[in-house]
């Protein structure tokens, strides 16, 4: 069965390797304890790698739908960003993933930034992150508030208006609590940009 089920889900475009444990529910959907899987490119190279301690894959719809998933998304051979939430949808040939429900996106900085959200949609095709619900960026320095932002392949947070930001002082508490239009986080540079309909009106922030 164990075969089977692989040769299922194999896919030209998106190479998978996955060591599940397969328990036949009936012939459309199958429970997998313990889900570890990665997802390569067609030339090869690791894109993401997911894991779920329960899991359910139908074969009819070809999705998966994971509990308390962790991803691991990759930039060469290096982990770039670790996700988790409470839960997870993998469809489309594995090419759309979304997560909902305590989302949590982590940097691997020293000092690292954290992102929460409600929900978090990607396509893999695509180079950017959507997330929705309750966004909430905090690092050492600033926190920022938002209904929904974007994160790309620059590294860039572009949180949509209304959103609030606070600078905390040295000693990690708030110094200023102030409301704006679009902000951008640059989690390289570490600095937030705040731009307005006036495309006169901007600011830099540099930690």
């Amino acid at each position: 069965m164990t075969n089977i089920y692989r040769l299922i889900i194999f896919i030209p475009f998106f190479f998978l390797g996955c060591a599940p444990n397969v328990i036949e529910e009936n012939n459309v959907i199958q429970k997998i304890d313990s889900l570890d899987m990665n997802i390569y490119s067609n030339k090869g190279d690791k894109i993401y790698s997911i894991s779920s301690p329960n899991s359910i894959y139908n074969l009819s719809e070809l999705k998966f739908e994971l509990e308390k998933p962790t991803i691991n998304i990759f930039k060469g051979e290096k982990t770039k960003y670790i996700i988790s939430s409470e839960k997870s949808t993998l469809s489309d040939n594995n090419k759309i993933l979304k997560l909902r429900g305590n989302v949590i996106l982590k940097t691997l900085k020293q000092d690292e930034d954290i992102l929460f959200a409600d929900n978090f949609i990607w396509n893999i095709e695509e180079t950017d992150y959507l997330l929705e619900g309750n966004i909430r960026f905090e690092n050492q320095n600033i926190i920022l508030n938002s209904s929904k932002a974007k994160l790309n392949s620059d590294s860039i947070i572009e949180f949509f208006n209304p959103v609030k930001y606070i600078i905390k002082d040295k000693n990690n508490k708030n110094k200023y609590e102030i409301n704006s239009e679009n902000a951008y986080y640059n989690l390289k540079t570490e600095s937030v940009s705040f731009k307005a309909k006036d495309k006169r009106v901007k600011s830099i922030i540099y930690f």
